[in-house]
Protein backbone atom coordinates (compact mmCIF):
# COMPACT_ATOMS: atom_id res chain seq x y z
CA UNK A 1 0.00 0.00 0.00
CA UNK A 2 2.72 2.63 0.60
CA UNK A 3 4.25 1.83 -2.41
CA UNK A 4 0.69 2.88 -4.18
CA UNK A 5 0.52 5.98 -2.31
CA UNK A 6 4.30 6.92 -3.18
CA UNK A 7 3.31 6.37 -7.02
CA UNK A 8 0.07 8.20 -6.77
CA UNK A 9 2.07 11.32 -5.15
CA UNK A 10 4.35 11.14 -7.76
CA UNK A 11 1.81 11.09 -10.26
CA UNK A 12 0.73 14.30 -8.66
CA UNK A 13 4.32 15.58 -8.90
CA UNK A 14 4.83 15.06 -12.37
CA UNK A 15 2.33 16.77 -13.57
CA UNK A 16 3.26 19.89 -11.71
CA UNK A 17 6.32 19.29 -13.35
CA UNK A 18 4.87 18.86 -17.00
CA UNK A 19 3.07 22.44 -16.17
CA UNK A 20 6.41 24.12 -14.96
CA UNK A 21 7.74 22.64 -18.41
CA UNK A 22 5.33 24.75 -20.50
CA UNK A 23 5.28 27.86 -18.07
CA UNK A 24 9.23 28.10 -18.54
CA UNK A 25 8.64 28.22 -22.20
CA UNK A 26 6.38 30.68 -21.87
CA UNK A 27 9.35 32.65 -19.86
CA UNK A 28 12.05 31.35 -21.94
CA UNK A 29 12.22 34.44 -24.24
CA UNK A 30 12.07 36.80 -21.52
CA UNK A 31 15.08 35.86 -19.05
CA UNK A 32 18.34 33.62 -19.25
CA UNK A 33 18.30 30.07 -18.10
CA UNK A 34 20.13 30.88 -14.57
CA UNK A 35 17.62 33.99 -13.86
CA UNK A 36 14.79 31.45 -14.48
CA UNK A 37 16.17 28.88 -12.34
CA UNK A 38 16.37 31.74 -9.56
CA UNK A 39 12.89 32.18 -9.82
CA UNK A 40 12.17 28.81 -9.57
CA UNK A 41 13.90 28.00 -6.43
CA UNK A 42 14.92 31.37 -4.62
CA UNK A 43 10.39 31.32 -4.79
CA UNK A 44 10.65 27.93 -3.98
CA UNK A 45 12.68 27.70 -1.07
CA UNK A 46 11.34 31.30 0.35
CA UNK A 47 8.09 28.89 0.70
CA UNK A 48 9.53 25.72 1.85
CA UNK A 49 11.83 27.09 4.92
CA UNK A 50 9.04 28.76 6.65
CA UNK A 51 7.17 25.07 6.15
CA UNK A 52 9.87 23.32 7.48
CA UNK A 53 10.63 25.74 10.70
CA UNK A 54 6.85 25.98 11.45
CA UNK A 55 6.68 22.12 11.30
CA UNK A 56 9.54 21.29 13.54
CA UNK A 57 10.38 19.20 10.44
CA UNK A 58 13.99 16.41 11.35
CA UNK A 59 16.53 17.71 9.90
CA UNK A 60 19.80 15.48 8.23
CA UNK A 61 21.94 14.87 10.77
CA UNK A 62 25.85 16.75 11.03
CA UNK A 63 27.58 14.16 8.96
CA UNK A 64 24.84 13.92 5.89
CA UNK A 65 25.04 18.20 5.34
CA UNK A 66 27.89 18.52 3.28
CA UNK A 67 26.50 15.00 1.11
CA UNK A 68 22.97 16.59 1.02
CA UNK A 69 24.08 20.23 0.06
CA UNK A 70 26.44 18.72 -3.21
CA UNK A 71 22.96 16.99 -4.20
CA UNK A 72 21.23 20.09 -4.11
CA UNK A 73 23.62 21.98 -5.92
CA UNK A 74 23.79 19.07 -8.54
CA UNK A 75 20.15 18.77 -9.23
CA UNK A 76 18.50 22.14 -8.64
CA UNK A 77 21.58 24.07 -9.54
CA UNK A 78 23.37 22.07 -12.48
CA UNK A 79 20.40 20.35 -13.88
CA UNK A 80 18.02 22.94 -13.53
CA UNK A 81 20.28 25.84 -15.56
CA UNK A 82 20.74 22.27 -18.43
CA UNK A 83 17.28 22.27 -18.31
CA UNK A 84 15.94 25.30 -18.69
CA UNK A 85 18.79 25.98 -21.75
CA UNK A 86 17.19 22.67 -23.60
CA UNK A 87 13.54 24.64 -23.65
CA UNK A 88 14.83 27.44 -25.12
CA UNK A 89 15.98 25.00 -28.19
CA UNK A 90 12.77 23.15 -28.47
CA UNK A 91 9.07 22.78 -27.66
CA UNK A 92 8.22 22.43 -23.87
CA UNK A 93 6.19 18.67 -24.91
CA UNK A 94 9.54 17.47 -27.35
CA UNK A 95 11.57 18.24 -24.00
CA UNK A 96 9.99 16.70 -21.76
CA UNK A 97 9.76 13.69 -24.14
CA UNK A 98 13.50 13.90 -23.10
CA UNK A 99 12.98 14.47 -19.42
CA UNK A 100 10.26 11.29 -19.60
CA UNK A 101 13.59 8.93 -20.09
CA UNK A 102 14.00 9.26 -16.22
CA UNK A 103 12.77 6.30 -15.79
CA UNK A 104 15.22 4.28 -17.75
CA UNK A 105 18.37 6.41 -16.69
CA UNK A 106 17.21 5.35 -13.04
CA UNK A 107 16.84 1.71 -13.28
CA UNK A 108 19.90 1.72 -15.11
CA UNK A 109 21.58 3.54 -12.37
CA UNK A 110 19.91 2.11 -9.46
CA UNK A 111 20.92 -1.15 -10.93
CA UNK A 112 24.48 -0.44 -11.23
CA UNK A 113 24.90 1.23 -7.44
CA UNK A 114 22.94 -2.19 -6.27
CA UNK A 115 20.58 -0.11 -4.50
CA UNK A 116 17.19 -1.53 -6.80
CA UNK A 117 17.36 -5.31 -8.78
CA UNK A 118 16.28 -4.30 -12.24
CA UNK A 119 13.58 -6.95 -12.93
CA UNK A 120 11.93 -7.96 -16.25
CA UNK A 121 8.41 -6.55 -14.90
CA UNK A 122 10.11 -3.01 -14.23
CA UNK A 123 11.37 -3.09 -17.44
CA UNK A 124 8.80 -3.87 -19.60
CA UNK A 125 6.38 -1.69 -17.89
CA UNK A 126 9.00 1.30 -18.19
CA UNK A 127 9.66 0.56 -21.79
CA UNK A 128 6.07 0.72 -21.95
CA UNK A 129 5.33 3.84 -20.60
CA UNK A 130 8.44 5.45 -22.45
CA UNK A 131 7.19 4.29 -25.68
CA UNK A 132 3.78 5.57 -25.47
CA UNK A 133 4.71 9.10 -24.99
CA UNK A 134 6.76 8.43 -28.19
CA UNK A 135 3.86 7.38 -29.65
CA UNK A 136 1.51 10.10 -27.99
CA UNK A 137 4.07 12.78 -29.60
CA UNK A 138 5.69 11.23 -33.08
CA UNK A 139 3.03 13.12 -34.89
CA UNK A 140 4.47 16.30 -33.76
CA UNK A 141 8.20 15.11 -34.66
CA UNK A 142 8.39 16.78 -38.46
CA UNK A 143 7.11 19.87 -36.85
CA UNK A 144 9.86 20.58 -34.54
CA UNK A 145 11.52 23.93 -34.38
CA UNK A 146 14.87 24.16 -36.61
CA UNK A 147 17.77 22.92 -34.15
CA UNK A 148 15.32 21.19 -31.79
CA UNK A 149 17.78 18.29 -31.64
CA UNK A 150 19.87 20.17 -29.69
CA UNK A 151 17.80 20.49 -26.51
CA UNK A 152 16.54 17.56 -26.55
CA UNK A 153 20.01 16.09 -26.39
CA UNK A 154 20.72 18.56 -23.32
CA UNK A 155 17.89 17.57 -22.25
CA UNK A 156 18.84 13.94 -22.06
CA UNK A 157 22.34 14.44 -20.58
CA UNK A 158 20.71 16.35 -17.66
CA UNK A 159 18.09 13.66 -17.17
CA UNK A 160 21.51 11.68 -15.65
CA UNK A 161 21.80 14.05 -12.50
CA UNK A 162 17.99 13.51 -11.80
CA UNK A 163 19.02 9.53 -11.81
CA UNK A 164 21.67 10.03 -9.24
CA UNK A 165 19.49 12.21 -6.96
CA UNK A 166 16.88 9.90 -7.09
CA UNK A 167 18.91 6.71 -6.35
CA UNK A 168 20.80 8.39 -3.37
CA UNK A 169 18.76 10.72 -2.04
CA UNK A 170 16.51 8.03 -0.51
CA UNK A 171 18.93 6.79 2.58
CA UNK A 172 19.11 10.47 3.48
CA UNK A 173 15.78 10.82 3.91
CA UNK A 174 14.92 8.04 5.94
CA UNK A 175 18.31 9.37 8.15
CA UNK A 176 16.34 12.90 8.50
CA UNK A 177 12.97 13.62 6.90
CA UNK A 178 11.89 14.51 3.57
CA UNK A 179 10.82 18.06 4.28
CA UNK A 180 13.74 18.72 5.89
CA UNK A 181 16.40 17.10 3.49
CA UNK A 182 14.34 19.02 0.42
CA UNK A 183 15.10 22.52 2.33
CA UNK A 184 18.45 21.62 3.04
CA UNK A 185 19.33 20.78 -0.97
CA UNK A 186 16.82 23.38 -2.48
CA UNK A 187 18.43 26.40 -0.23
CA UNK A 188 22.00 25.19 -1.21
CA UNK A 189 20.80 25.04 -5.25
CA UNK A 190 19.21 28.36 -4.50
CA UNK A 191 22.34 30.01 -2.44
CA UNK A 192 24.15 28.68 -5.68
CA UNK A 193 22.30 30.46 -7.97
CA UNK A 194 21.80 33.59 -6.58
CA UNK A 195 25.83 33.55 -6.44
CA UNK A 196 26.27 32.88 -9.89
CA UNK A 197 23.35 35.63 -11.20
CA UNK A 198 25.01 38.38 -9.12
CA UNK A 199 27.99 37.73 -11.28
CA UNK A 200 26.81 36.78 -14.60
CA UNK A 201 24.21 39.60 -14.62
CA UNK A 202 21.29 37.19 -14.49
CA UNK A 203 19.71 38.63 -11.49
CA UNK A 204 18.76 42.11 -13.26
CA UNK A 205 16.96 39.98 -15.94
CA UNK A 206 14.27 39.47 -13.80
CA UNK A 207 13.88 43.12 -13.03
CA UNK A 208 12.48 43.64 -16.72
CA UNK A 209 9.56 40.94 -16.62
CA UNK A 210 6.02 42.25 -16.63
CA UNK A 211 3.15 41.50 -14.37
CA UNK A 212 2.09 38.34 -16.76
CA UNK A 213 5.46 37.15 -16.64
CA UNK A 214 5.70 37.55 -12.74
CA UNK A 215 2.23 35.58 -11.86
CA UNK A 216 4.14 32.68 -14.37
CA UNK A 217 7.20 32.76 -12.27
CA UNK A 218 5.46 33.08 -9.36
CA UNK A 219 3.62 29.67 -10.09
CA UNK A 220 6.85 28.41 -11.33
CA UNK A 221 8.03 28.77 -7.73
CA UNK A 222 5.64 27.77 -5.80
CA UNK A 223 3.47 24.89 -7.43
CA UNK A 224 6.42 23.60 -10.15
CA UNK A 225 8.89 24.31 -7.33
CA UNK A 226 8.18 24.00 -3.30
CA UNK A 227 4.72 22.01 -4.12
CA UNK A 228 5.92 19.67 -7.03
CA UNK A 229 9.51 18.50 -4.92
CA UNK A 230 7.92 18.14 -2.01
CA UNK A 231 5.24 15.24 -3.32
CA UNK A 232 8.60 13.80 -5.26
CA UNK A 233 10.30 13.56 -2.00
CA UNK A 234 7.42 12.34 -0.04
CA UNK A 235 6.99 9.85 -3.03
CA UNK A 236 10.88 8.75 -2.86
CA UNK A 237 10.30 8.01 0.92
CA UNK A 238 7.64 5.62 0.21
CA UNK A 239 8.36 3.64 -3.23
CA UNK A 240 11.01 2.84 -4.50
CA UNK A 241 13.36 5.14 -7.30
CA UNK A 242 12.27 3.36 -10.05
CA UNK A 243 8.49 3.18 -9.42
CA UNK A 244 8.95 6.82 -8.69
CA UNK A 245 10.75 7.64 -12.03
CA UNK A 246 8.16 5.95 -13.88
CA UNK A 247 5.53 8.46 -13.56
CA UNK A 248 7.54 10.88 -15.29
CA UNK A 249 6.53 9.70 -18.32
CA UNK A 250 3.22 11.52 -17.86
CA UNK A 251 5.35 15.01 -17.84
CA UNK A 252 5.15 15.70 -21.55
CA UNK A 253 1.44 15.43 -21.02
CA UNK A 254 0.75 17.30 -18.83
CA UNK A 255 3.24 19.99 -20.49
CA UNK A 256 1.86 19.40 -23.98
CA UNK A 257 -2.14 20.43 -22.63
CA UNK A 258 -0.46 23.89 -21.07
CA UNK A 259 1.63 24.64 -23.89
CA UNK A 260 -1.09 24.86 -26.69
CA UNK A 261 -2.69 27.21 -24.33
CA UNK A 262 0.10 29.37 -23.56
CA UNK A 263 2.30 29.18 -26.65
CA UNK A 264 0.16 27.57 -29.28
CA UNK A 265 1.99 23.93 -29.21
CA UNK A 266 -0.52 21.60 -30.90
CA UNK A 267 -2.18 18.87 -29.38
CA UNK A 268 -2.54 15.67 -31.44
CA UNK A 269 -4.99 12.63 -31.78
CA UNK A 270 -1.61 10.63 -30.78
CA UNK A 271 -1.43 11.93 -27.25
CA UNK A 272 -4.77 10.75 -26.44
CA UNK A 273 -3.80 7.18 -27.64
CA UNK A 274 -0.24 7.37 -26.49
CA UNK A 275 -1.94 8.29 -22.58
CA UNK A 276 -3.47 5.10 -22.78
CA UNK A 277 -0.12 3.10 -23.12
CA UNK A 278 1.36 5.43 -20.56
CA UNK A 279 -0.97 4.64 -17.68
CA UNK A 280 -0.55 0.66 -18.95
CA UNK A 281 3.45 1.02 -18.55
CA UNK A 282 3.35 2.77 -15.28
CA UNK A 283 0.92 -0.03 -14.23
CA UNK A 284 3.19 -2.87 -15.03
CA UNK A 285 6.33 -1.07 -13.67
CA UNK A 286 4.19 -0.29 -10.17
CA UNK A 287 2.91 -3.64 -9.62
CA UNK A 288 4.43 -7.37 -8.67
CA UNK A 289 2.84 -10.33 -9.75
CA UNK A 290 1.57 -12.48 -7.13
CA UNK A 291 3.13 -15.78 -6.14
CA UNK A 292 1.24 -18.72 -6.49
CA UNK A 293 1.89 -21.36 -3.43
CA UNK A 294 1.25 -24.59 -3.79
CA UNK A 295 -0.72 -27.08 -1.06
Amino acid sequence: MSEWIGVAIALASSCLGGSAAAITRYLVGNADPIALAILRWGIGFACLLPIALLLGVRWPPRRDWHAVMLLGLCFFGLFFVLYNIAIGYTTAARASLALATLPLHTMVVGALLGVEALTLRKTIGVCAAVLGVIAALASGLSAAPQGAWRGELIMTGAVLCMAFYNVWSRPFIRRSSALGFLTVGMGAGAAALVVVGAFTGSLTALGSLGPPQWIAGIYLGVGGGALAFILWVMALERATPTRVASTMTVNPIAAGLLATQLVGEPITANLVAGLVAVFAGIWIATTEAKKVYGA
